[in-house]
């Protein structure tokens, strides 16, 4: 390996490292229960009792005040504005933000519904943290917005880009990086789909630990290999994949379900999201191929002896240590 290989290497793995912060997606939801009055929810994720500083505005000022009622869950904080107000189009043309949003990676999703079968779909970003409402505008879910959010997940889910990274490190770029890419995608489509279908439940601070853990065990099956010792995932990526994929897939899912989505919402969006992800993860297999090949066209003094074992040892131990961090983290909320 070269130096400029590993420098590369551990670019590609710190990059996403530095940017790592709370990327789930808040939520936003505006209804209409009665003809005299307007609800206003907001559901933002957090870590312990520890959340990014977002507050949601409305231009009419309905936001202006503290809310009528509010709870901090495991994993979420949930605020509610209950309104008296009587005209119909009382949000027509209005501006809907989310003060903070800029600074971030987290995206919004915003749920009109006025109960008189107009509604309206979108999500804020950090680089378009409001918009002007316009309810006369043709309702419905919009799948680019589910797909770019599914990408931009994956891109800026260092747990997940590590596993990813540590099943091309271990097995190479041939035919078995293809079975396990497959049998992890097949693993999290299955979770996402029972997820969607509300077959299944699962607490997210234990799914988000099991994540690291999976990580952990790919760094010391990868360090086992390096020094001759191929262990169960060199001789059946496949398997390891699919097992682990079954927790990610939890964790994709939870991205978007423990938000709120509404029922009849949660199914369509899950699959764009999911198409997203693997839009996403290919993007990030084509990115670490393009380095890789960059570095062997271009002929460089390479290391050897003591040089090139460490050169060797520094992504898996990089990566270990990072997802050691991340379980240690992760198991914080749990047994609070």
């Amino acid at each position: 390996m070269t130096l400029r290989g590993v420098l590369l290497l551990l670019a590609l793995i710190v990059a996403p490292l530095a940017r790592a912060h709370e990327v789930r997606p808040g939520y936003l939801q505006i209804t209409r229960p009665s003809a005299t009055a307007y609800r206003v929810l907001w559901k933002q994720p957090t870590v312990g009792a520890l959340a990014l500083r977002l507050r949601p505005r409305l231009s009419n000022g309905w936001l202006n005040r503290p809310p009528d009622a509010q709870s901090l869950g495991g994993d979420y904080r949930l605020q509610t504005w209950d309104v008296a107000a009587s005209e119909p189009d009382a949000l027509q043309g209005r501006t809907v933000g989310v003060d903070g949003l800029g600074g971030t990676l987290t995206d919004v999703l915003v749920h009109v519904d006025l109960g008189d079968g107009r509604s309206l779909e979108t999500i804020l970003r950090p680089d378009r943290p409001s918009m002007t409402l316009d309810l006369a505008a043709k309702s419905g879910l919009a799948p680019p917005a589910y797909l770019r959010l599914g990408v931009e997940h994956i891109l800026t889910g260092p747990d997940h880009l590590g596993f990813v990274l540590g099943l091309i490190l271990l097995v190479g770029f041939n035919h078995r990086l293809l079975g396990a890419i497959t049998a992890f995608t097949v693993a999290h489509s299955i979770t996402l789909a029972a997820t969607a279908l509300g077959l299944v439940r699962v607490s997210p601070p234990l799914v988000e630990a099991m994540v690291a853990m999976s990580i952990l065990f790919l760094a010391a099956e990868l360090v086992r290999s390096r020094r001759g010792q191929p262990g169960l995932t060199s001789a059946q990526p496949w398997l390891i994949a699919f097992s682990f994929g079954l927790l990610h897939g939890f964790a994709f899912a939870g991205a978007l379900a423990d938000v709120g989505l509404p029922k009849g919402a949660i199914p369509l969006s899950l699959f764009l999201f999911n198409v997203g992800v693997e839009i996403g993860q290919l993007m990030f297999v084509g990115a670490v191929w393009l380095v890789a090949w960059g570095v062997a066209a271009r002929p460089a003094p390479r290391l050897s002896g003591p040089a090139a074992a460490f050169a060797r040892a520094v992504p898996p131990y990089v990566i270990g240590s990072m997802a050691a961090f991340w379980l240690w983290e992760r198991l914080g909320p749990i047994f609070t």
